[in-house]
């Protein structure tokens, strides 16, 4: 008589492994407003998130660039300065 052992695993931890997925809540907000071919304000994205200036900005440098790989420029024009945002090579 034999025995038939099922192996204990977790199905569904190979299928979340390699996927990376868009970002949620506030981030994901600001890099849906970056990602606009006409970009977005700091003002802009303040009222998107709720966060100071000093925020955002930190967000565009820290989660935006360098854990999504978003490649982000800012032009300043006669009504203020708008941030544009490309997905770069890594995102």
């Amino acid at each position: 008589m034999t025995k038939s052992i099922q192996a204990k695993g977790k199905p569904a931890e190979a299928e979340h492994a390699s996927t990376k997925s868009e970002p949620k809540g506030k981030l994901g907000a600001l890099g849906q407003l970056l990602l606009q071919p006409e970009g977005a304000t700091l003002e802009a994205m303040q009222a998107a998130t709720g966060w100071q200036a000093h925020s955002v900005r930190g967000a565009i440098a820290g989660s935006i660039k360098k854990k999504l790989g978003f490649i982000v420029t800012s032009e300043k024009i006669e009504a203020g300065r708008i941030y544009r945002a490309s997905k770069g090579v890594g995102a």
